[in-house]
């Protein structure tokens, strides 16, 4: 997995690499710089007119030396900046002067003035220094720059972006492409960070492997070279047994897709045996059009007692409802001894008397976490990272904090998914998450990776549907077939869309 930094922890790598692995800091400097003019060089037509705005700390150093490298390859540049470029300090200085010796002259910004012709532009303005909203000349310029139709990269990170959490500090810089150094920042990739950086494209500088080991992670990306590994063939014997037997609990009326999608999905990833126990009048039609659901009656709140001996893992909540029937339905599955997966209405309910145990994985959004942890969605999302972690004290088990840049943690590490779209900003997407985990965990693959793993291939499956249909109007049930597809490298689509179902 990628390990993903703090803004303290890459600062870290950066002594290391300067004062023990022996790079001089200037090196660096000029080589962030050069990574980002030949992106320059690749997004803009030659001889378009490049505006690089530069603040006061290293990030302005590598500002001035993607200026110079563009006046040096013939391309109008135009320094803006809206601090005195004297105040520089060490590297930046450095760089500063030597852009000045090849005619760079920065022009003063203050707040209110036009902004320069421009083709494309360079945010190098403040870097992963920032603690607090940005004001005055530097808001006014940020609210300028993202207005112009032209291309915009971002040098480490986009201006204004928390590093650390993802979050906007009053405005912040929209970029198309970032290029970020020596280590992955946690912030580009949750919260707020996709509106804000595009594609994100990494640069070690030269700094060797060994000097990102002498500093821990904060956290760890999922890619699809992990997802590869933990998907590894099945061997030649396995039968259904192997494979597991999931258990999806919910459905009451006008709820049986959620839970049908849930089952579905379980199926979709490889689950040996799926069941649903539903309420007693969606039974007939719970299945309708997959008839490889085997569907339950739960009557009077009460699971069929065979069912509940024979499951694998428990999913609960798709469509479980807050009624007295859902409730002895959770009273019963917290008697069980099953590893779960808890989405949805379920969590409503643990929010109600909350209580801790290791069995479990909670799925819940901003919204449902806020609830578990009697705060705010706001709150949750203004640190995702210290959102997660309280959900997991409090809690136990494995925690998973859904949206943009899901994150995973079980108390020890704490694992990231950046795939998915807003076209999964649509009902039953939860639904078919909880499936997907769900049936991961009853193939055996433990709980932390499954979660990660899960979150990962929902995200991608959505991906490959948003790709193929568009994001608006995405559907949960379009997720299917790329699911299967995700789980069987190299397979072809063989889904055929159920028909069917009642509500």
């Amino acid at each position: 997995m990628e390990g993903l930094y703090t803004a303290a922890g890459v600062r870290e790598l950066d002594r290391i690499a300067i004062e023990e692995a022996g790079i001089p800091g200037y090196t660096l400097m000029r080589r962030a710089g050069a990574a980002v003019h030949r992106l320059v060089a690749a997004r803009l037509p030659p001889g378009a007119p490049l505006l690089v705005l530069c603040g006061l700390g290293n990030n302005a150093g590598d500002g001035y030396v993607v200026a110079r490298l563009a006046r040096q390859a013939g391309r109008p540049v135009t320094v803006l900046t809206p601090a005195d470029p004297q105040r520089l300090r060490g590297d930046a200085r450095r760089a500063f002067e030597d852009a000045a010796a090849a005619g760079i002259v920065p022009v003063r910004y203050r707040e209110g003035d036009a902004l320069p012709p421009a083709g494309g532009v360079v945010d190098a303005l403040l870097g992963t220094g920032l603690e607090r909203p940005v004001t005055g000349a530097w808001r006014t310029l940020v609210e300028g720059v993202n207005a112009l139709p032209v291309p915009r990269i971002a040098v480490d990170v986009p201006s204004g972006l928390d590093a650390d959490r993802g979050t906007v500090l009053g405005i912040a810089f929209r970029a198309e492409a970032t290029v970020t150094f020596i280590g992955r920042k946690l912030g580009l990739y949750t919260a707020q960070a996709a509106d804000h950086t595009g594609r994100v494209h990494f640069d070690a500088l030269g700094v060797p492997e060994a000097v990102r080991r002498r500093v821990t992670p904060v956290a760890w990306r999922m890619t699809a070279q992990e997802a590869a590994e933990l998907l590894a063939p099945r061997p030649r014997t396995l039968h259904k047994g192997h494979a597991g037997h999931v258990l999806v609990i919910g459905g009451q009326p006008g709820m049986s897709g959620a839970a049908r999608l849930a089952g579905e999905a379980a199926a979709r990833v490889g689950a040996g045996l799926v069941s649903l126990a539903v309420h007693p009048a969606q039974a007939a039609c719970a299945g309708a059009g997959r008839p490889e659901l085997m569907v339950h009656a739960a009557a009077d709140g009460a699971l069929p007692e065979g069912l509940a001996r024979r499951a694998t893992v428990l999913a609960v909540g798709p469509g479980l409802g807050e009624s007295d029937w859902a409730r002895r339905l959770w009273d019963r599955v917290l008697s069980l001894p099953q590893p779960k997966v808890v989405d949805a209405d379920a969590l409503r309910l643990l929010a109600e008397a909350p209580r801790r145990r290791e069995d479990w994985i909670l799925t819940p959004h901003p919204g449902e976490a806020a609830r578990l942890l009697g705060a705010t969605a706001a709150e949750v999302q203004a640190d995702r990272p210290a959102a997660v972690r309280a959900l997991q004290a409090r809690y136990g088990g494995v925690v998973v904090l859904k949206g943009p840049g899901t994150l995973v943690h079980d108390g020890h590490r704490l694992l990231l998914s950046d795939t998915g779209n807003p076209g999964m900003a649509s009902g039953g997407m939860g639904d078919v998450l909880t499936g997907v985990i769900a049936g991961l965990l009853a193939q055996g693959i433990p709980p932390l990776e499954a979660a990660a793993l899960g979150a990962w291939v929902h995200g991608a499956a959505a991906d490959r549907a948003a790709q193929r249909r568009g994001e608006r109007g995405l559907l949960a049930q379009d997720l299917m077939g790329p699911l299967q597809r995700l789980v069987n490298p190299g397979s072809v689509d063989t889904h055929t869309p159920a028909s069917g179902g009642c509500e």
